[in-house]
């Protein structure tokens, strides 16, 4: 009889140390949300850290290739956001049956209708322009004008470009397919591949440290490459200048990065919750201070070197026809040899 008492009061014993450590994990599974960021550390480092501060969940995240992340969320990986660098990264995921849609009021009111996906799968956080950065010894910036020009043939040895492999030329090469259509685009590659000042390799940041190093005259960079870079050390980048093209006519072309929930999230609410944290003027204005990208949101101020180069006219296509072009594009830069 004893025995089976104590038998019995171990029993619930176990019993009530299994469902408090049940609800226990349940609670901390609730207060997490699990990122894949194609972004490096340091540009979403601080943003997690105060969306923790005011929310109390914890962002666990790592940080790889594009590539690498959505095969790892395609096998099953426990991805709640998907956080990437250019819109051509986010219409692949979404192509590929990744994303989950979400419907946000904040989002939506907050996020230009042209910086987001039209049926709310994926949604831009700042914003980036495809700018031209030129050697104030090798080029005369009143020669410059369009990227359309940068095809003519006096440009010979001047331009500088990574890879077509890159999203951000895919998306650039994509964007003129919208503008111009499938065959004038060739005509364009093929004169930039025939004025390119040696092949391309690397990222944006080699394409400026080169221009500087006078490798080559024009570099076709994103404006936060170059606005990192002048904050870091201005004095090397003093040879250096940025133009916006197209400014008399379609304006320079303007993507994101951005974000979007993973389809089989764990923790979908607080996928969006960090989703609106994102877009809030907190996170904004952390977004433009330091790493110096443009602010998606309205009445958000710029950073002092951004302000610098003034105003400028913007391309009001939406983002979500490059969709359209992708693979038109990928067939040109290969024909036409932009490797």
């Amino acid at each position: 009889m004893k025995k089976s008492f104590i038998l019995t009061a171990l029993v619930i014993v176990i019993a009530i140390i299994v469902a408090y450590l049940y609800q226990h994990n349940k609670a901390d599974n609730q207060k997490v949300v699990n990122v894949y960021s194609a972004r490096k550390e340091e540009l979403v480092r601080a943003l997690f850290a105060d969306f923790t501060n005011k929310t109390d969940i914890k962002v666990r995240y790592i940080t790889g290739d594009d590539s690498q992340l959505l095969s790892r969320i395609e096998n099953g990986g426990d991805a709640d956001l998907f956080l990437t660098a250019d819109a051509v990264n986010l219409i692949l995921a979404e192509s590929r049956g990744l994303l989950s849609k979400v419907d946000s009021k904040i989002l939506k009111d907050s996020i230009p209708e042209q910086f987001r996906d039209n049926e709310d799968y994926w949604f831009g956080l700042t914003k980036r322009t495809r700018i031209l950065v030129y050697n104030k010894d090798l080029i005369n910036p009143n020669h410059l004008t369009t990227y359309e020009d940068l095809a003519n043939p006096k440009w010979k040895g001047k331009i500088l470009v990574s890879s077509s492999i890159s999203p951000y030329n895919r998306s650039l090469i994509a964007f003129m397919i919208a503008n111009h259509g499938f065959e004038k685009t060739k005509k364009w590659v093929t004169g930039i591949v025939n004025n390119m000042a040696r092949k391309p390799s690397s990222g944006d940041t080699d394409q400026i440290d080169a221009a500087a190093a006078g490798e080559g005259g024009i570099a076709i960079v994103n404006s936060y490459y170059f606005a990192r870079m002048l904050a870091k050390n201005k004095k090397s980048m003093e040879k250096l200048g940025i133009f916006f093209p197209n400014q008399k006519d379609k304006g320079a072309m303007v993507n994101i990065s951005g974000a979007a929930v993973v389809k089989n999230a764990k923790n979908r609410e607080n996928a969006i919750l960090l989703l609106e944290f994102l877009v809030s003027k907190e996170a904004q204005e952390l977004y433009a201070k330091e790493n110096h990208e443009y602010p998606i949101v309205k009445d958000v101020e710029v950073s002092d070197i951004l302000k610098s180069w003034g105003n400028y006219v913007q391309s009001d296509l939406p983002l979500k026809e490059l969709e359209k072009h992708l693979l038109k594009a990928v067939m040109i830069a290969d024909e036409c040899k932009w490797r």
